[in-house]
């Protein structure tokens, strides 16, 4: 990735015409800049159920590389994979919400997201996902699930129906105990196609709703 210094990027927007393409790119660049200096800065300091940093990159790059553009993320915490989620729809032109059930979780989250200037791509909402996925009309082609564990199935028959043909629902953690009869149930839905990332740290359940 090309850097820049501050004073070669504000010269650049200085001499480039307003809405041109190149004046977008150099204001992508800055924000790629700021997200790539927030989480350096923050690496190591995630606690609060926060996902780690491979697991983040890898959700980012299944977002831009397929463009997705209308996700849902169930389970805030403070904020990292949401980092990772809204500097994707940065690039796809698309925004994330994120539900959070605890008040000083999603408040500092918003905060995060500030400071990384990814806050406008996010639809941060401060509720219980049990009734607020019900409620939200979607649709959705790609979702992140990572908050109780019990509570995953429901999510998921809540979610289905609002799935695009082609998005995937991602599930963190599936490696881990009591996980199997959710596994079971993914893996039974002849409208989806499941697989799970293993290099992951606990599991990535990637289920991919079918084209036709």
């Amino acid at each position: 990735m090309r850097r820049r210094n501050l004073r070669s990027l504000i010269l650049a927007c200085l001499m480039l015409p307003l809405g041109s393409p190149g004046q977008h790119a150099v204001a992508d660049e800055r924000l790629d800049a700021r997200v790539e200096a927030f989480l350096e800065a923050r690496r190591g300091s995630w606690r609060d159920m926060n996902v780690p940093s491979g697991d983040g990159r890898f959700l980012h790059d299944m977002i831009v590389e397929r463009g997705y553009t209308r996700a849902l993320e169930i389970g805030t915490s403070t904020g990292h994979s949401t980092v990772w989620l809204a500097w994707a729809m940065s690039r796809t032109g698309g925004k994330v919400t994120t539900i959070e059930i605890d008040r000083g979780r999603h408040e500092e989250a918003v905060s995060n997201l500030r400071e990384a200037g990814l806050l406008e791509y996010v639809d941060a909402r401060l509720g219980d996902a049990h009734e607020l996925v019900k409620t939200l009309p979607g649709p959705f082609d790609f979702v992140f699930s990572d908050a109780d564990k019990e509570w995953y199935t429901q999510y998921f028959v809540d979610v289905a129906p609002k799935m695009l043909p082609g998005g995937c629902y991602t599930s963190h953690n599936i490696r881990m105990r009591g996980m199997r009869e959710y596994v079971a149930y993914l893996e039974g839905r002849s409208d989806f196609e499941t697989s799970i990332e293993d290099d992951r740290t606990s599991g990535i359940g990637v289920t991919c709703r079918n084209q036709d």
